[in-house]
């Protein structure tokens, strides 16, 4: 299926890019990232497990347990805090 990806912030920053699109076979959002890690390099260590990484699935913070589906928009952003 066909996913869109959104990077946000520092995570943007570390993969010189803040969007693309992919063909996966990632049932979940955590199936996802964890494909994007296997990618190694930038997104092994932007992604990587123990990170933290929230992840939106349509605009909607969602857990990693969630369904992937065809056309979904997935962003990946650090944690933000403000002062």
């Amino acid at each position: 299926m066909k996913v869109h990806l959104r990077y946000f912030a520092s995570i943007r920053e570390a993969l010189a890019t803040g969007s693309e699109s992919l063909d996966t076979q990632a049932a979940t959002l955590a199936a996802l990232r964890a494909e994007l890690v296997a990618r190694g390099g930038a997104y092994a260590d932007a992604l990587a497990p123990g990170r933290a990484v929230r992840v939106a699935l349509n605009q909607t913070m969602s857990d990693e347990a969630a369904a992937l589906t065809e056309g979904a928009e997935v962003g990946f952003f650090p944690p933000v805090t403000g002062g």
